[in-house]
């Protein structure tokens, strides 16, 4: 079972959709530029064409949980997300818990030196790397 498997991470948001693309030989990711978005609608248009682009084997969708693992009110918006995606590009989406990411998210954001200024922060791509290594480790290790 040598292929490797290619994963595109989205980090919903209502403003902006982060974005990132990994694949399984390696088990890492990289963040792409992230989706402007309209009270969490996309480009639908140029979310296919990311996907034409990358062509990754799944979808994932960040799930952001409470802490104590229960769902938060923006639980339900990240799932009908998730669903449009299925819907519109009929690929696999999984669910992934993104608790820690953000968090991890903006003290790296913070390391490389932005400091807040939205149309430049990446701290949704960055997210969504982290959740993506998260599962492609995960994967890696026959979970």
């Amino acid at each position: 079972m040598g292929k490797a498997v290619t994963a595109l991470a989205f980090d919903f948001g209502t403003r902006s959709i982060g974005l990132a693309f990994g694949q399984s030989l390696t088990g890492s990711a990289r963040e792409l530029a992230p989706l402007p978005a309209r009270d969490g609608q996309p480009d639908w248009d140029r979310v296919q064409r990311v996907i034409a682009e990358w062509q990754p084997h799944f979808l994932l969708v960040g799930l952001p949980l409470n802490m104590d693992g229960s769902e938060s009110e923006f639980c339900a918006r990240a799932r009908k997300f998730s669903q449009r995606l299925h819907g519109r590009t009929g690929l696999p989406v999984e669910l992934v818990d993104e608790r820690l990411s953000t968090r991890a998210a903006k003290e790296e954001a913070f390391e490389r030196g932005h400091r807040g200024n939205y149309a430049e922060d990446p701290v949704d791509s960055i997210a969504a790397r982290i959740f993506l290594e998260d599962w492609l480790r995960a994967r890696g290790n026959g979970a």
